[in-house]
């Protein structure tokens, strides 16, 4: 049997929820597989932090010269969600989750 392990208190909602959900269907409770994924979902909200700048900006802005020129966080949110899917990677996920029963999934 597997605990329940406790998702991180400074993730968000969201990052939380994929915590919570990776950890529950892959049965991730290592030391090793905790901390790659609790980076993974910072790495998530560093993500979603700068695209929701990006989205309130504009992926151009004007500079003092006005300029067009590309919004500072992009390069951010990139390497952001790189290092998000690197971590997914790194914890060597199947495809499919693990069950506890036998035979096909069920809607198959």
């Amino acid at each position: 049997m597997t605990k329940k392990q406790e998702i991180p208190s400074h993730l968000s909602k969201e990052a939380g929820e994929i915590f919570r959900d990776l950890c529950a269907d892959y049965r991730i409770n290592d030391t090793a597989g905790l901390k790659i994924l609790r980076v993974a979902c910072e790495a998530f909200e560093r993500a979603q932090g700068a695209r929701i700048i990006i989205d309130r900006d504009g992926m151009l802005i004007t500079d003092r010269f006005e300029q067009q020129k590309p919004h500072s966080l992009l390069p951010i949110e990139r390497d952001a969600r790189a290092a998000f899917l690197a971590g997914l990677k790194a914890l060597n996920l199947d495809i499919t989750p693990p069950r506890d029963q036998t035979g096909r999934p069920r809607g198959k």
